[in-house]
């Protein structure tokens, strides 16, 4: 696999299969199935080869060439919704 990492952060936005093609440029980074505008060769690292954690998510894991280490305060998106569901849910069902 490959991770293409922040190099601010370290933080793993992406990954692909190594037989992937991915090229970095000044202006972006491009994907087999899209561009990425935010990532850049000044600002991002393509690692190959790597072995991502089984549960990897996009940003919740940094990498910095050798190990994986999960991002303090990650939150789960899919948890994140379903609270800010619910508690929209409260709220409309109090002012019924």
């Amino acid at each position: 696999m490959k991770t293409i990492t922040f190099n601010e952060s370290n933080i793993s936005a992406y990954k692909f299969e190594d037989l992937d093609n991915t090229t970095s440029s000044a202006q972006n980074i491009t994907c087999p199935e899209f561009i990425i505008g935010d990532m850049n060769s000044t600002n991002a690292t393509i690692h190959e080869n790597v072995t991502p954690p089984v549960d990897w998510q996009g940003g919740k894991y940094t990498f910095d060439g050798t190990t994986w280490a999960i991002v303090d305060g990650w939150v789960d998106p899919k948890l994140a919704e379903i609270s800010r569901l619910e508690d929209e849910l409260t709220a409309l069902k109090a002012g019924i």
